[in-house]
């Protein structure tokens, strides 16, 4: 029996981590999506900073990347397509998984 609790630990712990890192990768695609937005927006400095906590805050609406799709489309109405605000968040997406796991090694 300690065999199978020990393994279900460490499940439970991975699937813990795991959850962490994804919840972390979000939060800077977030931020970074937000910044990338604002460029287009024509923000810079603190406007821009201001504008990128405004998307990372759009995600605690509901779960899933919908809210935060959302924001952007409504911001940007006009200067962006679909397709290039979901392009760019998978792109993001992606970039800051790997960001993630270089510093965690």
């Amino acid at each position: 029996m300690t065999t199978f609790d020990d393994r279900e630990n460490a499940f439970e712990t991975k699937f813990a981590h795991d959850a962490e890192l994804q919840f972390k990768a979000e939060a800077r695609r977030n931020k970074l999506i937000g910044l990338w937005a604002a460029n287009l927006l024509g923000k810079t400095g603190t406007d821009a900073d201001d504008y990128a906590k405004d998307v990372v805050k759009a995600d605690f609406e509901e779960v899933g990347d919908e809210d935060v799709y959302r924001k952007l489309a409504s911001d940007l109405d006009g200067k962006v397509d679909e397709q290039t605000i979901r392009s760019k968040m998978s792109e993001l997406l992606k970039e800051t998984k790997m960001q993630i796991a270089a510093q965690s090694q």
